[in-house]
């Protein structure tokens, strides 16, 4: 058999590799940047696992029962019983290969983390996402000394090679001596989000400039969910992107508040009593935009961490305060911070089945380019998790493959005028960027989505577009053809023409290329017999 080939090495790529390397296979590991720079290291508050480890009586069951209350109950139930009861086992394995947790007498230490009621989220301070992925580097090398993971550094995967709807391999490109090169195999997607499509508004690294998912939509690979867009509700501006205030910081006591009538009012917690700055991203960012747009309300929201204690400051939380001294020159821990609500998350992307296989066989997809466990909005602590099984599913479902040796292409150099056909002018980002932001806000509503899709077909007019720039643009076409197609109220996409939930769309959008962009919506799948009731 091929080699399996994995186009991304942030967590899901690695994950990915790392499990078929242990299985005694081998693998192409292709990535444009290191994975000491993916968008995984810029990860924050931790990772959910239900260890209980703090006696509160945590179980995988309210695991699952919290992530599929969060996304609005769009997620696949039996996806996401596999990642909730995985979890543990995850953080275990972890431990082993040298995550340096926080840690105390009685073991693991978890943290609270929004849509959940108990401490489930297992961290280092507020740098989890670079000691997760310091380890699996070093893990991975083990495997790169051996030769059972192959490195290709500094090289951009151009296209999917496919014949009859199956994929064959890949075409890819090293960056420092414009050679291509042919791969021939299964095919594992983990190139990470669309933060390339909405620059200077996400916290997200616009290294992953999306192109190879608008190359993957333009084969008619299909889409889901592309409506669901998570806003943060605690970024500041930086340039060129958000920085993200972690969560972290409201799970040990931090608190919005804004100016009202001259006072500072808490918010979050007379409107939410229950779980009050902890309530999911997608509600605290729509109450931020309504409490700065009320007449009695003088702006910005602020979030005030100055209650947080000496000690939590030193033992759970100094990278978060040394990172805002550097950056707004600000101590948090004297003094509030501004915030508003960045783009942090993309819910949707290619649509994956429960194995992480694509519309296109022999073609699987992990992390956040793929469409999986998050649903309408993701729990805080879910997407290391998600990226991280994730990676392990696909990675199971690609070595299940009958073995199969495809034809290998000769390497040739790139012409100028092929180059061409994949450059991505900064005026065309922009035009897009301008046209996605002002259509998929916070806040939406059917007037402004149909003026999104004017614009969008006025942009596709211009005969002078590169390839890629026009396959940008009919991707950012469907995320908005999919926000208008659901008219309701659900998680992340809150249309105030549909303001309040429609049973009737409690199903997955799928979007792909046909004669033209078609929209439909599909069921979502009943659970199995869980672990509940088996136990």
């Amino acid at each position: 058999m091929n080699k399996i080939n994995i186009a991304g090495a942030g967590l899901a790529g690695l994950s990915a590799a790392i499990s078929i390397a242990e299985a005694g296979f081998s693998c192409n590991l292709i990535s444009l940047q290191p994975s000491e720079r993916a968008q995984s290291v810029l990860a924050e508050g931790g990772i959910n696992a239900a260890l209980n480890t703090m006696g509160e009586g945590d179980t995988p069951e309210e695991h699952f029962q919290d992530t599929m209350k969060g996304g609005a109950f769009l997620a696949d139930p039996n996806a996401v019983e596999g990642l909730a009861y995985t979890a543990p086992e995850i953080i275990e394995k972890l431990l082993t290969i040298g995550t340096p947790f926080q840690m105390d007498g009685k073991g693991v230490v978890l943290r609270n983390f929004g849509g959940q009621k108990k401490k489930r989220t297992v961290y280092a301070k507020s740098s989890t996402g670079k000691v997760i992925m310091t380890a699996l580097i070093d893990e991975g090398r083990k495997y790169e000394s051996s030769g059972r993971i192959t490195r290709y550094p500094h090289h951009q995967v151009l296209e999917i090679l496919s014949e009859d709807r199956i994929c064959r391999g890949l075409k890819i490109l090293d960056t420092y001596t414009d050679e291509v090169q042919y791969l021939s195999g299964p095919v594992i997607i983990a190139c990470g989000g669309l933060n390339g499509f909405f620059p200077e508004f996400t916290t997200g690294t616009v290294a992953n400039t999306g192109d190879l998912a608008a190359e993957l939509f333009s084969e008619g690979v299909e889409f889901a969910n592309l409506e669901f867009i998570q806003y943060h509700p605690t970024t500041v501006a930086i340039p060129g992107k958000r920085m993200l205030i972690s969560e972290a910081a409201r799970g040990e006591g931090g608190r919005l508040f804004i100016e009202r009538s001259g006072k500072k009012w808490y918010f979050m917690e007379e409107l939410y009593p229950e779980l009050g700055n902890l309530m999911p991203r997608d509600v605290i960012s729509r109450e931020m935009t309504r409490v700065l747009a009320r007449d009695d309300c003088e702006g910005p929201v602020c979030l005030d961490m100055t209650g947080i204690s000496k000690k939590t400051w030193e033992k759970k939380l100094s990278d978060l305060r040394e990172e805002i001294r550097e950056y707004l020159s600000i101590d948090p821990a004297k003094e509030p911070v501004s915030v508003y609500p960045g783009i942090h998350f993309f819910m949707g992307g290619i649509r994956v089945d429960e194995g992480h296989k694509t519309s296109m066989e022999n073609l699987f997809a992990a992390g956040e380019c793929a469409c999986q466990y998050h649903g309408a909005n993701r729990l805080g602590g879910n997407s290391m998790l998600g990226a991280i099984y994730g990676g392990r599913i696909a990675a199971q479902s690609a070595m299940k493959l009958e073995h199969e040796n495809y034809e290998e292409k000769t390497s040739y150099h790139i012409s100028a005028e092929e180059k061409q056909d994949f450059y991505v002018s900064p005026k065309s980002a922009a035009e897009l960027k301008g046209i996605l932001a002002d259509s998929l806000g916070i806040i939406r509503n059917g007037d402004d989505l149909n003026k999104g899709i004017e614009r969008i077909d006025n942009l596709l007019k211009d005969n002078n577009l590169t390839a890629m720039e026009k396959k940008r643009i009919l991707l950012g076409k469907a995320m908005i053809l999919s926000a208008l197609a659901r008219e309701e109220s659900r998680g992340a996409h809150f249309r105030e023409d549909y303001p309040e939930a429609d049973e009737a769309y409690r199903k997955t959008t799928v979007s792909r290329m046909g004669d033209g962009i078609e929209i439909y919506f599909r069921d979502i799948p009943e659970r199995r017999e869980s672990h509940e009731i088996q136990n």
